[in-house]
This record gives structure tokens, C-alpha cells and sequence, in this order.
């Protein structure tokens, strides 16, 4: 497949495309990929990692094939290139605003953990717990969670747990320990992970 396409202009790969041959796709994003890869590969996304850069490149590939006019006086190569290069910079905008942080960062209120297998939800205390008794034993399961929490955590992983619940961003976080973004990223990972 590859040979047939290997001596047409992207401008002419472009117009088969849109004449319906479809296989021409694949041979586009694979032939770019490698543009994708290096810019990916030189930018960094708070809460993210390399294939989500890549992904995003990929999705300003895909528009750039989309969104290609001929009749302008830019090629297909330097159209694609700044499509790449602004979605790539609209993700980062977007991991530096936090916007999506809630999403990233979740922990399921129904996933097991700890040494009973109780999720975060059976620990908690609710409206519908009229009796003290279970009101009491919720606490003393919450206290619990939290103090087997912390005795897993490192003593930075706690001062960054600290430091998130009481409401700072990464950057507040990282100023404050005099860490860098990324440092409080992984740690926040860890967190992570170990409260799963």
C-alpha cells in the first residue's frame, strides 16, 4: 500500500482521500507520526504523560487532514505542523489550568481497599445512619483508613497530601517544598495508587 502513495505530493495524498480512498489515512498518520513524536517528546503535561501528548498531536494531525485547503499558500506539511503544535500547546494550557484535575486525580468511592476490603463509601458516614452506634463506628473506620493511609505514604508523599487537601495547587505545592511541578505530580501518583 505504502509504495503507491510514496510518490504523490501530500497535497495529491490529501485529494485521494477526499476522492474516498480511505487507506490513504493510515498512510498520512503514519508518515507524520514521527513529526508527532518529537514535538510530543519536547513538551511536558502536568498530570499527564508522554502518550497523552502524543494522542493530542495525533488529534491535530487528524485536523489538519480534515481542515487542509489547497488553495492556500501554506503546504500540507507546515498546515500540519501548526495544527500538531497548537493542540499540543492548548493541552498543556489546559494541564496548567487544572481544568480537567478532578477527572485525573479521582479515587472511586467503590474501589476496595485495605485490609477489611471496605470501599471508601462503606467507611463513610451518611444522612441515613440515624444510629450513633454506626455513626461512631463509621468514624473509627475513617480514623483508620487515614491512619493506615499515612502510615504507607512517605514522609513527602504526607506533607504533599497535607498540602493538596488543605487546597494548594501543584505549583503552591512545589514552591513551598522547594520541589518542581513534576516532583509533585509523581508523588500525587503514588498517593494514588496506594490509597487504591
Amino acid at each position: 500500500m505504502a509504495e503507491e502513495y510514496q510518490n504523490l505530493t501530500d497535497e495529491q495524498l490529501i485529494e485521494r482521500l477526499r476522492g474516498g480512498d480511505e487507506r490513504v489515512m493510515d498512510y498520512i498518520l503514519g508518515k507524520y507520526k514521527p513529526l508527532v513524536l518529537g514535538k510530543a517528546n519536547a513538551m511536558f503535561l502536568i498530570g499527564g504523560d508522554t502518550d497523552d501528548l502524543i494522542q493530542e498531536g495525533m488529534i491535530g494531525l487528524f485536523k489538519a487532514i480534515r481542515d487542509f485547503r489547497d488553495d492556500r499558500a501554506s503546504t500540507f506539511f507546515h498546515f500540519a505542523e501548526l495544527c500538531i503544535a497548537r493542540q499540543l500547546y492548548s493541552a498543556v494550557e489546559a494541564s496548567n489550568r487544572k481544568k480537567h484535575a478532578p477527572l485525573n486525580t479521582y479515587v472511586s468511592f467503590y474501589s476496595r481497599m485495605g485490609k477489611e476490603g471496605k470501599s471508601l463509601a462503606e467507611t463513610l458516614p451518611t444522612d441515613s445512619m440515624d444510629n450513633p452506634e454506626q455513626l461512631v463506628i463509621a468514624q473509627e473506620n475513617l480514623a483508620q483508613f487515614w491512619e493506615e493511609l499515612k502510615g504507607r505514604l512517605s514522609p513527602m508523599e504526607r506533607e504533599v497530601l497535607d498540602a493538596y487537601l488543605s487546597g494548594q495547587n501543584y505549583r503552591q505545592i512545589a514552591d513551598e517544598m522547594g520541589k518542581s511541578p513534576k516532583a509533585i505530580d509523581n508523588a500525587l501518583s503514588r498517593i494514588k495508587a496506594k490509597i487504591k
